[in-house]
């Protein structure tokens, strides 16, 4: 039978010329066994790769086909393949969003409906989600309803009646989420609204979008997946392997998004300085944070405002890593700042960002365990199987969640429709910091329990929540509830 995991790994790209062992530059290769488990070439080495040798690209932002000014916005995205130069002097099979890697900006505005026209001409069917967006269940990206391979095509309409926040887009077919991410399908949803834009951040050149993820490559610098992997060592910034971006000396906004499968960063600035972190996954905090890290599992989003008119034109400094899984010398590193120029700068970070929506008064509590063993993932104890309704949910009640991790290993947590809020962590109150604002993916981690509250209103029908290491969701950490 011709699956979706034989197609990838018979299809994925022409043959390579090279002695094995030794990257081969500007060649398209032979992508690993890519559903096997194992790859069939030597890996790569992530040391030899030179680190800070390439610039960060900046994601191209799309423009409409057709716009109706205050009321709607249509696009067009074609997925397909495309080779992209990821390692210095080596193409590397990628998929894509309109050919773009890293994946394209969409810049929409509340309550000013998107409509996107997608084909798939990639060799396997997908369906693509908006995370962290209020959207019809038809919209939202089912994982059993594909877009079908080699033309198929659908319009995802997307009505933006929610506040500003920046999010992304990416596969969600069952069981192939995790091979699609890590392949490169994935895209930047960054929607505004007046309270954003009345405030006077870094905009414009100083507003910069960065998609975090690592990546695993064999000897002739394709990617190598093998589903739960702890191997993926080389480091991503936009899509090349541990870049450098120049800056000028004033203040820059950066929106940092975790992309990668399974991977947790925590991100630092290399001479120990503090920054502002102002936003998360639902937009705004209420008021901006002088923090010296960030914590980002898979699926969520930061929003950073670094001060470089405190370095000297000529400083380099590094955007570093000190999370775990792999070693340090390579997973520590992620991206090099330059700074090179002198630039004006009227921005301002105010003592206020938003007022926060009153969390309404909770009906109904629930309690979810995370857990994995024997290459099973679970929630409450069941794999997810598609149309089996694992949670009713009243339209319009308000319920506190408890989502627990049993295990050794890190989980986090996805809530599909709805921003929610994180209440408690660990038994003590959420009341202030990066996770006081709105979320709609919260990390977990071994032995912890960490309790959410959310209004379910907005649409009816079947949404999903699930662990967003996208290994652990494709494995069945993944149910669904109905809203009705």
């Amino acid at each position: 039978m011709i699956t979706r995991r034989s197609i990838i790994k018979t299809g994925m790209a022409a043959g390579a010329a090279g002695a094995a062992g030794l990257l081969v530059p500007a060649t398209a290769g032979t992508a690993s066994a890519a559903g096997t488990g194992a790859t069939t070439a030597n890996d790569l080495d992530p040391a030899l790769v030179a680190k800070f040798s390439q610039a960060m690209p900046l994601a191209p932002v799309v423009a409409p086909y057709m716009s109706m000014p205050m009321m709607m916005d249509c696009y067009a995205l074609t997925m397909k393949e495309a080779d992209k130069e990821i390692l210095p002097g080596v193409l590397t099979r990628v998929w894509t969003f309109n050919g773009q890697f890293p994946g394209p900006v969409i810049k929409a505005r509340s309550n000013v409906r998107t409509v996107i026209d997608q084909t798939n001409n990639l060799p396997a069917g997908v369906s693509v989600h908006l995370h962290g967006a209020h959207v019809s269940a038809d919209n939202d990206g089912d994982p059993v309803v594909l877009i079908p391979p080699n033309g198929g095509t659908k319009t995802y309409t997307y009505p933006n009646a929610q506040p500003h926040a920046s999010m992304w887009f990416h596969d969600h077919a069952h069981h192939a989420e995790s091979e699609s991410a890590f392949r490169g399908l994935a895209g930047t949803y960054l929607l505004t609204d007046d309270v954003e834009q009345n405030l006077n951040l870094p905009s414009g050149a100083y507003d910069v979008p960065i998609q975090l993820r690592d990546a695993r490559f064999d000897d002739q610098g394709q990617l190598a997946y093998q589903m739960g992997d702890q191997n993926r060592s080389v480091i991503l910034a936009n899509g090349k392997a541990w870049p450098f971006y120049e800056v000028a000396a004033r203040k820059y906004r950066f929106r940092l998004c975790n992309t990668a499968n399974t991977r947790f960063f925590t991100l630092v600035l290399s001479d120990g300085s503090s920054f502002q972190q102002i936003g998360s996954d639902g937009g705004l905090l209420p008021a901006p944070l002088t923090v010296n890290k960030v914590v980002l599992s898979p699926g969520e989003r930061a929003d950073i405002v670094v001060d470089f008119s405190r370095y000297a034109v000529g400083t380099t400094l590094e955007l570093r890593n000190e999370g775990t899984g792999g070693l340090l010398e390579h997973i520590s590193k992620v991206l090099q700042f330059r700074v090179n120029r002198t630039a004006a700068d009227t921005s301002v970070v105010p003592s206020t960002l938003r007022t926060l929506p009153a969390m309404q008064p909770a009906t109904v509590n629930r309690s979810f365990t995370l857990a994995m063993g024997g290459g099973v993932a679970t929630i409450n104890g069941l794999s997810y199987v598609p149309n089996r309704i694992d949670t009713e949910i009243a339209y319009g009640s308000t319920e506190i969640w408890s989502v627990t991790n049993p295990g050794a290993g890190s989980h986090n947590f996805h809530l599909h429709l709805v921003q929610f809020r994180v209440i408690e962590r660990g038994g003590v109150p959420v009341t202030s910091g990066p996770e006081y604002g709105l979320k709609d993916t919260v990390r977990v981690g071994p032995g912890e329990t960490v309790k959410i509250q959310a209004t379910f209103t907005g649409y009816r029908g079947q949404y999903l929540y699930h662990c967003h290491m996208f290994d652990h969701a494709a494995m069945g950490m993944m149910a669904t509830m109905r809203i009705s």
